[in-house]
């Protein structure tokens, strides 16, 4: 009645943004992200049946904050009539930062939960209830580079390329430790609903994320670069014209795009995108990563900078 499980967060170069049915947590749109390998979430669950009431700490400490949305899923999981759990989580990285630590939480808590319920189901099933939780952590089920595509009621996942195929390299500029003032659900709901261009983001989604697939096919890094960056900033100007308006950047986000966009325009292979949040994520070639991690441990604002390669799909551990 006990199990462990690892999951790594993945960023979208392709964004859902946005619920076409909140009820089933179903994506507006599909996407397409990049699995991280050395960024990761672990997750400990024990369903006990004596205990009154679900439990859950987040680095050690109790956390009450993320414990409705924890049970949601387990119930959805379970069913109402489950025994209560005990759900202990540990993460290398910012929580609620913009580093999509849900995708790798959620990802984590049904692997473990499956587990310890003896439920089964292949990797696609537990994707998809992941994904009723949290829409990225459907993706963190599968290694390197992904696809997700959102049918009239329920989602596809798959890989598209592995990091032997194609080893790009992430280089993640943190720009603000804390927790986001708005969370992204929310920022989602109000962009539908009060975002003037929001009609018209849904409506050239499709465009993107064909030419980003046939990008990866091609290994076609600068087309990849344009697709990726042009619907990144599509994304925040939805949510830049939203009411009340939802701006996660800060001066240090903008100072981290320019030390990009400067060495893109020299002519390294290199790009950015941000999520939701004020965290910029460098996407590059293996052969200029040492370069873009110095110019952006440099970029005034800068507090931290993480690298990453592509990482593998949620999976069981022996323990944590």
């Amino acid at each position: 009645m006990r199990a462990h499980a690892v999951a790594q967060p993945n960023i979208a170069l392709v964004k859902y943004w946005g619920k076409r049915d909140t009820g089933i947590n179903l994506p507006a749109a599909g996407s397409l992200s990049l699995t991280l390998d050395s960024l990761w979430t672990r997750m400990s669950v024990e369903l006990a049946d004596g205990a009154e009431s679900d439990t859950l700490s987040v680095n050690g400490a109790p956390d009450s904050t993320k414990l409705a949305r924890v049970s949601a899923c387990l119930d959805r999981l379970l069913g109402p009539s489950r025994p209560k759990a005990i759900v202990e989580s540990e993460s290398n990285f910012p929580v609620a930062a913009g580093l999509a630590s849900s995708s790798s939480a959620f990802a984590a808590l049904v692997m473990a939960t499956a587990k310890a319920a003896e439920l089964g189901g292949d990797t696609l099933s537990l994707a998809r209830l992941a994904g009723a939780s949290s829409g990225s952590a459907a993706r963190s089920f599968y290694v390197g580079i992904v696809e997700l595509t959102a049918g009239d009621r329920e989602i596809d996942v798959r890989c598209l390329a592995r990091a032997r195929e194609w080893p790009l390299r992430i280089v993640i500029a943190i720009t603000e430790h804390g927790p986001k003032r708005t969370g992204s659900g929310e920022a989602m709901t109000r962009s539908a609903a009060t975002s003037p261009f929001y009609r018209t983001w849904l409506e050239r989604q499709d465009g993107d994320l064909d030419a980003a697939r046939k990008a990866v096919i091609e290994r076609d890094f600068d087309r990849l670069a344009d697709v990726a960056e042009l619907n990144c900033l599509k994304m925040h100007s939805v949510m830049w014209t939203c009411r009340p308006p939802v701006v996660y950047w800060n001066g240090a986000t903008l100072n981290a795009m320019e030390t990009v966009r400067a060495m893109r325009r020299a002519g390294a292979p290199v790009f950015f995108t941000i999520d939701a949040g004020p965290q910029v994520k460098a996407v590059c070639l293996p052969d200029v990563c040492d370069e873009v991690t110095a110019a952006l441990a440099a970029t005034a604002g800068v507090k931290q900078v993480m690298v990453s390669g592509l990482g593998s799909g949620a999976r069981l551990q022996d323990q944590c």
